[in-house]
């Protein structure tokens, strides 16, 4: 193994972000995209809900566990996000923006 040069890391510090979306993008296979939103339709009461969708924009599909879970886990990634508005997490790139409706970023 090549020695590494005093002072570089060897594993640079990344983000998040980034990093949460490459472990979401292998749990979750066919993924593009991740959207956390705070008003579930099946439910009243607001709390954490993630959709999954692919990279035309076709739903990829999750647990009801899941999808709290992973929507908890991007929310907790991102603790200084404005959340009154849906985001849409990109697991591409690791770039969490608020939703639009355009088509998500290919993989």
């Amino acid at each position: 193994m090549p020695a590494i040069p005093s002072g570089t890391l060897a594993c640079p510090p990344t983000g998040a972000g980034p990093r949460l979306a490459a472990k979401l993008a292998d749990m979750i296979p066919g993924a593009a995209a991740i959207t956390v939103d705070f008003t579930d339709p099946a439910t009243q009461w607001p709390h954490a809900y993630a959709r999954a969708t692919d990279a035309a924009g076709r739903p990829v599909h999750l647990s009801p566990v899941a999808r709290r879970v992973v929507a908890r886990w991007i929310v907790r990634a991102h603790p200084d996000t404005d959340w009154t508005r849906p985001h849409t997490l990109h697991l591409a790139d690791g770039q969490l923006a608020v939703r639009t409706n355009d088509a998500v970023r290919s993989r």
